[in-house]
Order: C-alpha cells, then sequence, then structure tokens
C-alpha cells in the first residue's frame, strides 16, 4: 500500500512514442554517414526497413515535408522535434520513391500513415536505405530507447 505513495511519479514524456517504420532497429552509430553516426543533429536510431510506409510516432503536428520529400520533421504535441530521414543521400533523388500522404502544418495522430516510400525502387540509387530517427531537442541527460515498436525517452 505505501509503496504506492513513495514510488516516483513517471512524468508524461515517458509516455511510449511509436517506432514509424517497421523493420529492424540499428545504433545510430553504425550509420554510415558521419552527421547521423556522431549524433550531430541529436540522438536516435536508424531503422532498416521492411515495410513501405512510414507511420507518426507521436500525436502532433507536421512541421517540414523536405522539398525533395526524403525527410520529414514533426513536434509532438509535448514538444519534442522529430526528424524521420529516408536513407543516406536520398536528396539527390528530388523526389522520385516518396510519396508524402500529409502536408506541412498538418495535426496528426499516432499511428496515421505520413508517407509511402518505393524502398525497392531507390535502393540501387543511394549508398543506404537506413532510415535515421533523430530527436533533435533532447536535454544532455536525455537518451532515446527503443523497447519493441516502442520508443521512450530516458534521462541517463
Amino acid at each position: 500500500m505505501f509503496k504506492s505513495l513513495f514510488k516516483k511519479k513517471q512524468p508524461n514524456d515517458q509516455d511510449p512514442m511509436l517506432v514509424p517504420l517497421k523493420g529492424k532497429v540499428v545504433d545510430l552509430e553504425t550509420v554510415p554517414d558521419p552527421v547521423f553516426a556522431q549524433k550531430m543533429m541529436g540522438d536516435g536510431f536508424a531503422i532498416d526497413p521492411a515495410d513501405d510506409t512510414i507511420l507518426s510516432p507521436v500525436d502532433g503536428e507536421v512541421i517540414t515535408i523536405f522539398p525533395t520529400k526524403h525527410a520529414i520533421s514533426l513536434k509532438s504535441n509535448k514538444g519534442r522535434e522529430i526528424l524521420i530521414h529516408v536513407g543516406l543521400e536520398t536528396v539527390q533523388l528530388n523526389g522520385d520513391g516518396f510519396t508524402p500522404l500529409v502536408m506541412d502544418g498538418q495535426k496528426i495522430k499516432k499511428r496515421q500513415e505520413l508517407m509511402k516510400v518505393d524502398f525497392e525502387a531507390i535502393k540501387p540509387r543511394v549508398p543506404s536505405i537506413l532510415t535515421p530517427v533523430i530527436f533533435t531537442n533532447l536535454d544532455e541527460n536525455e537518451k532515446v530507447v527503443v523497447e519493441g515498436e516502442n520508443m521512450f525517452i530516458k534521462n541517463l
């Protein structure tokens, strides 16, 4: 009975967010691009995709779909900024193989489809289809942890 009184309550930010793409999760440090591997843009992970649909990990808003459609940035209702960068050096494809399903400024719900990607078409044209998922506004003492299909922000 008293255990629950003294148990540290988790902040709302500990609510699970959805991993936005089905596939194998890999450490960001293994991504063959120094900008991501050295976490210059923030902490996160990458996904070796096994599906063609990128889903919203959170309730929030689409901040930007890049003009070349290779990346999308989101802001959760809790203020987390998330960049989903599909593949490496995909900017050179000028949108070929990417079909956005949302627009800049659009309100989104967790699990909502954001984009379709023809990975089979883009795979031979880029160095990698590993898809970094980056949190661009974490505090220095925070880290992204993936557990199954969920991701969390944890304090170090």
